[in-house]
């Protein structure tokens, strides 16, 4: 489990080193992580139905973007935690 940890802490510097630090709202948070989740599905999806696609590089494209999911959801945490005073105020 620790492995995987890092790899979401990995993400999400790299997150950071694209895109600098987001504050967005928690809709705009959702729709981020909604996208997201449709790579997951993408991917799964080809890997089930497409027999040309069933190999170890489609599974390990999958397991990517589960990185890549759990990465966004801290992003959303830790812009929560930082903007919460302002959202208090709403």
């Amino acid at each position: 489990m620790d492995s995987i940890f890092e790899e979401i802490k990995n993400e999400r510097l790299a997150q950071d080193a694209k895109w600098g630090e987001q504050n967005h709202k928690p809709i705009e948070w959702v729709a981020i992580l909604t996208e997201e989740v449709g790579e997951v599905s993408k991917e799964a999806l080809e890997n089930h139905f497409k027999e040309y696609y069933r190999d170890v590089d489609r599974l390990a494209n999958y397991r990517k973007e589960l990185i890549q999911v759990a990465a966004v959801a801290v992003a959303m945490i830790e812009s929560l935690e930082r903007n919460k005073p302002l959202y208090q105020k709403l």
